[in-house]
């Protein structure tokens, strides 16, 4: 494909994209961006941010889940995620400790919504043990749960999953990979 039909093939896209949303037929708008910790899928319905995703995941896989637990109306619509786009980078930058966008919860229910509510609480540059989460979330034995809920977190970063620890102070593991989780909290340990 040439320079030119790329920029064509974009602008196509670009003009699709607007008129679903105009339409009011874009329910799940995408788009990736480049980070430290590798490329990221960010999905939004009109309701606000549904889905984060590490390229280890498989944006495309992650696309299709969106179109059977969501909608299939499923496009490239970066607009729509200027703003997590931009507060992202500043997050990767040092200069932000919070996100502030809206978020759309649908895709967890039950007690992994609660430990996620939760997991907003630990402050920027600290760690929690999977068992001070479990006990937060008002049930102090399920550890495992708290870990499973950690591990299927469909809002990763945004949702600071990475800063829940093994009790021992290990990082133990991560959706986005256990290097992804070593270079977040390094990042918020040296902000």
């Amino acid at each position: 494909m040439t320079a030119a039909e790329a920029a064509t093939l974009d602008a196509l896209r670009s003009r699709l994209a607007d008129r679903a949303e105009a339409e009011g037929v874009l329910d799940v708008a995408w788009r990736t961006v480049d980070s430290p910790v590798g490329p990221l899928l960010l999905a939004a319905t009109e309701a606000g941010l549904v889905r984060v995703a590490f390229d280890v995941e498989g944006h495309e896989a992650v696309l299709d889940r969106l179109a059977v637990a969501v909608s299939p109306r499923v496009l490239r619509a970066p607009a729509r995620l200027d703003r997590v786009a931009a507060e992202l980078d500043e997050y990767f930058a040092g200069r932000r400790r919070t996100f502030d966008v809206t978020l759309d919860r649908r895709l967890s229910t039950g007690f992994q919504r609660t430990v996620l509510t939760h997991l907003r609480e630990i402050p920027y540059g600290e760690t929690a043990s999977y068992g001070a989460v479990a006990l937060a979330a008002g049930s102090p034995r399920a550890v495992r749960a708290v870990g499973t809920a950690c591990a299927t977190n469909p809002l990763p970063l945004v949702v600071p999953c990475h800063r829940v620890v093994r009790s021992d102070g290990t990082a133990g593991r991560y959706r986005g990979g256990e290097a992804a989780k070593a270079l977040l909290i390094a990042l918020e340990a040296h902000s």
